[in-house]
């Protein structure tokens, strides 16, 4: 079954997604699309399944690792002022329009402000394919965007973690704090001198691919220990992608790992997104859910961009950088399940984010699109 849903979806995936480029916009919209249509909400021809959505999860983890193979370590240390200004503004927006959102609501103090917390989240793989397909990974627009996309998970983490301790959860804050920090101390550390040593020794194993082979382990080992520590494995993929990308063996390690990328586990990641969706009870939640959208898209919106021209940006720069931060992605469905568990966030209210999600998804590369357009 799984290898027949494997070929479905990459026929459909590289069709669609082709369409979309004639019709003038990127790529993964029509990826994303299809999912919809294949999947149980239309057509009911792929069911999401375990293996399906590990499929899923290796695509996103290489999609960010070869995002970071791109990145330009200079220009990341240069951007650093305008990263910190573009994830706070996208947080700080979000999160009070979204708690004042959720008191009009008639929500509780705590559910309100994690609602808030909710709409503040951001997961930027859907913005590094479009901005691939438009030619702005490597400009000072898409570093700002990689760097201010770290600072929003481990922010909104910590600020989850803080909540859920006043909400009764059994979380220390302090803990959860101390983990973070140790993480991106350890990535750092280990990228700087152990990565480097690492490739060197593997490569000169008398085997056959044995470069690709030891930068896929040091990406996985990465996203695992990402995860392990409450930060999302895509931001451990990205950091392992750019401490191979200041080696030697950068170029061999992107375009092995783009073939393997793009030929199999990314176009299934795009694609099972929309197969994930569920439109169940949408007809009685439909006004919360466009309101809802709206509100997920502008405040992200203003926010972010707010920080970018904050940060010397100009206002179509500034634009297409918020744009990019739009899509909430797995880190807010995360952290709703975390809610939903903890009694912050109701069954009905649970299935209204999820659609309300998949929306800021499916939105964020035609806005891109047209901001980075009016930028050219």
């Amino acid at each position: 079954m799984l290898i027949l849903q494997l070929a479905i979806i990459l026929i459909s995936s590289k069709i669609a997604g082709s369409v979309s480029v004639r019709l003038g916009q990127p790529s993964v919209l029509g990826k994303l699309l299809i999912g919809i249509v294949l999947g149980p909400s239309l057509l009911g021809v792929i069911t999401e399944t375990k293996a399906l959505e590990e499929f899923s999860q290796i695509g996103v983890i290489l999609l960010m690792f070869l995002a970071g193979l791109e990145t330009d370590v200079q220009e990341f240390k240069r951007s650093g002022k305008a990263s910190l200004l573009v994830g706070f503004g996208g947080i700080i927006v979000p999160l009070v329009l979204g708690y004042f959102a959720g008191v009009f609501m008639h929500l509780t103090v705590m559910e309100s402000w994690f609602l808030g917390l909710l709409l503040s989240a951001t997961s930027v793989s859907i913005s590094v394919q479009a901005l691939k397909e438009m030619n702005q990974l490597q400009t000072r627009e898409g570093t700002v965007i990689l760097g201010a996309a770290v600072i929003d998970d481990v922010a909104v983490i910590i600020a989850l973690a803080f909540l859920m301790s006043f909400a009764g959860g059994d979380v220390s804050l302090s803990a959860v704090i101390f983990k973070k920090v140790l993480f991106f101390a350890g990535a750092i550390l280990f990228g700087w001198k152990a990565v480097p040593w690492f490739m060197n020794k593997f490569a000169s194993i008398k085997v056959t691919e044995t470069v690709i082979s030891s930068a896929l382990i040091l990406c996985f080992v990465y996203a695992f220990a990402a995860e392990y520590t409450g930060v999302a494995a895509i931001i451990g993929a990205y950091i392992a992608g750019v401490s191979i990308s200041v080696t030697k063996f950068k170029q061999e390690v992107f375009e092995k790992a783009e073939t393997i990328g793009y030929s199999l586990f990314v176009p299934v990641f795009f694609t099972s997104i929309g197969v994930a969706a569920d439109f169940s009870g949408l007809k009685e939640n439909l006004v919360l859910i466009v309101l809802l959208s709206l509100l997920a898209i502008f405040t992200k919106l203003l926010g972010a961009s707010l920080g970018a021209k904050i940060a010397g940006f100009g206002w179509s720069s500034s634009l297409g950088i918020g744009a990019a931060m739009v899509s909430r992605g797995e880190v807010a469905l995360i952290m709703a399940s975390i809610g939903l568990e903890a009694g912050l966030l109701s069954k009905e209210m649970f299935a209204v984010i999820v659609v309300v999600v998949l929306a800021t998804t499916i939105i964020t590369p035609p806005l891109m699109k047209w901001f980075f357009r009016k930028k050219k």
